[in-house]
C-alpha cells in the first residue's frame, strides 16, 4: 500500500501544469479572492517578527517608523498594480521563460541560477523563524536575532522537519500554495495586532494618550542598540518600499500574477503591505520593545511572540514562515525548471526547498536579513526594467522585441550590458558614497539598466534592418 500511495502522489505531481514555458489559457486565470489570501499570507510573515525588531534595535525613531512605512508600502502597492500585473496580465508568462525570449537561454540560464539561489535564501530565513517557534513550544535553545551559528543538533533537527514540510507543499503548484494561504492568512494579523495591545501595558500604556509618549521614548526611540547603525525615515521608507522590490519592478512575481483575470489584481498587495509590512511591523516592534525591557537583549522571534501572546504567538510565527516560504520556494522552483525544462518542476521544487533547508541551519541568515534583501534587490530590479523596456517599449520605438527568440541567439549582449552595468553603477554608489544601506543604490540600477538596454539595443539592432526582424518575429 505505501507504494501504490507513493506512486499515486507521483503520478498526481507529474499532471500538474503550471504553464512555464508557455502562456496560461484562459480558463486557468484566477480572481481576486486568490491574490488577496496569497499575498496578505506571504507578507503577513514570519519574517514580520524579524524586521519589525529591526526598526527597534536599529534606533528609527517613531515619527520616522510611521511616516516611513505609510510612504512606502504606498510605493510598493503602486509598483505591484501599476508595474509588475499588467506586464503579467500582457504577457501571461513566467519572468524566466520571458526573459529567456528576450535575452537567450544561456543568459536566463545565468539570471535563473542567481535567482533561485536568492529564493532559497529567501525561503531559508522564513524556516529559520518557523523554527524558532518549535524551539519555544519544546523549550529548546534558539537562536537571537543577532546570532550567527545554530545553538546545537536539536535545532538543525527541528529545521530539518519544518524545511521538509514545506517543499512538499510548494511542489503542487500554485493552487495549493494559494489554498493553503488562504487557510491560515484571515486570522495571523488578529495574533499580531492583539498580541501588540496585550504587550502594551507592560511599556506603561494603559490609555490611547499614553501611546504615543510610549512609542517615542521606550519603543522606537532614535537611539540604537549597541553595534547596530542609525535607521532614519528615508531607511524605513526606502526599505518598506523595496525590500521586496525584486518582485514588483523587478518582475518575478509575474509568475505569480500572470495567473490574475485583471491587473487591478495587482491592488491586492496593499493587503500584505499595509496590514503585514505596517501593522505587522509595528505591533512586532512593540513585542521587541517588551522583550528588551523584560531583560531579554537577543530574543528569538519565537521568543518575542511567545513573551506577550503565548501560544497563539509561537503557532502564528510558525505559520507565518511557512506560508511565505511556500510561494518563495514555489518561485525558485520556476527559476531552476527555466534552468532545466527537461526535468519537471515538482523534482526541481522539492530540490530548491531542501536546499533551503540545509541554509535555513544557519541563523546568520535571519540575522542579516536586511543586508540580504538590499543585495536581493541591487542583483535583481535591473532585470525587471529590461523585461518591462522590451514589452513596453520595443514595438512603439520601431525596435524588435523578444529578439533572442526572433534570431535564434542564445545570448544578447544588450541585456547582458546593461545587467551587469545597473549592478555596477548601483555597487559603485553604495561605495562611493559611504551609504549603509543597498537599498539607498537598488533604484537607481533600475533607471541605469532600462536605459543602457534601450541605448545598447538601438546600436546593435541598427547592424541588421528592422524590418527582416519584424517579419521573422510575425
Amino acid at each position: 500500500m505505501p507504494v501504490a500511495r507513493d506512486a499515486h502522489s507521483k503520478e498526481t505531481l507529474d499532471t500538474i501544469d503550471e504553464f512555464e514555458r508557455e502562456p496560461v489559457p484562459p480558463d486557468e486565470v484566477k480572481g481576486f479572492k486568490s491574490f488577496l489570501g496569497m499575498v496578505a499570507g506571504e507578507h503577513i510573515a514570519g519574517t514580520e517578527f524579524v524586521i519589525g525588531p529591526l526598526f527597534v534595535l536599529h534606533g528609527a525613531g517613531a515619527r520616522d517608523v510611521f511616516l516611513g512605512l505609510l510612504v512606502g508600502n504606498l510605493l510598493a502597492t503602486l509598483s505591484w498594480t501599476l508595474v509588475c500585473a499588467p506586464i503579467a496580465v500582457k504577457t501571461r508568462l513566467t519572468i524566466f521563460f520571458q526573459l529567456e525570449r528576450i535575452s537567450g537561454f544561456s543568459l536566463v540560464s545565468i539570471y535563473n541560477a542567481v535567482n533561485a539561489l536568492l529564493f532559497c535564501v529567501s525561503a531559508s530565513a522564513m524556516i529559520g523563524v518557523s523554527s524558532s517557534a518549535i524551539g519555544v513550544l519544546l523549550g529548546l535553545p534558539t537562536p537571537g536575532l543577532t546570532d550567527l551559528l545554530p545553538p546545537g543538533p536539536v535545532w538543525v533537527a527541528s529545521v530539518a522537519v519544518i524545511g521538509l514540510v514545506m517543499a512538499v507543499v510548494a511542489t503542487y503548484g500554485f493552487d495549493r500554495v494559494s489554498r493553503f494561504a488562504n487557510v491560515f492568512a484571515p486570522w495571523m494579523p488578529l495574533i499580531f495586532l492583539t498580541g501588540a495591545i496585550a504587550a502594551l501595558p507592560g511599556l506603561g500604556v494603559t490609555s490611547v494618550a499614553d501611546f504615543w509618549p510610549a512609542a517615542r521614548e521606550k519603543i522606537w526611540t532614535g537611539v540604537p542598540q549597541a553595534g547596530q547603525t542609525k535607521y532614519g525615515f528615508w531607511h524605513v521608507m526606502i526599505f518598506a518600499w523595496l525590500c521586496n522590490s525584486a518582485m514588483h519592478i523587478g518582475l518575478t512575481d509575474m509568475s505569480i500574477y500572470r495567473y490574475a483575470r485583471k491587473a487591478s489584481y495587482g491592488l491586492a498587495s496593499a493587503a500584505g503591505m499595509f496590514i503585514g509590512h505596517y501593522m505587522a511591523w509595528v505591533a512586532s516592534g512593540i513585542l521587541c520593545a517588551v522583550a528588551l525591557a523584560q531583560g531579554n537583549v537577543n530574543p528569538s522571534p519565537g521568543e518575542i511572540a511567545h513573551g506577550s501572546v503565548g501560544l497563539a504567538g509561537v503557532i502564528c510565527v510558525l505559520v507565518a514562515g511557512w506560508t511565505t516560504a511556500n510561494p518563495t520556494i514555489y518561485r525558485a522552483g520556476l527559476a531552476i525548471q527555466g534552468l532545466l525544462p527537461r526535468f519537471k518542476r515538482w523534482k526541481l521544487t522539492m530540490i530548491v526547498g531542501l536546499t533551503a533547508t540545509v541554509l535555513a541551519c544557519f541563523p546568520a541568515i535571519v540575522s542579516r536579513l536586511d543586508q540580504f534583501l538590499g543585495i536581493y534587490a541591487l542583483v535583481g530590479i535591473p532585470i525587471g526594467a529590461i523585461v518591462l523596456v522590451d514589452v513596453s517599449l520595443f514595438r512603439r520605438l520601431g525596435l524588435t522585441p523578444n529578439l533572442a527568440s526572433v534570431t535564434g541567439s542564445r545570448f544578447n549582449v544588450a541585456v547582458a550590458l546593461a545587467w551587469v552595468g545597473a549592478i555596477a553603477v548601483g555597487y559603485g554608489l553604495f561605495r562611493y558614497t559611504g551609504a549603509d544601506f543597498f537599498f539607498f543604490m537598488a533604484l537607481p540600477g533600475w533607471f541605469v539598466a532600462a536605459f543602457l538596454y534601450l541605448l545598447a539595443s538601438v546600436i546593435l539592432q541598427r547592424r541588421r534592418p528592422a524590418p527582416a526582424l519584424r517579419e521573422e518575429a510575425a
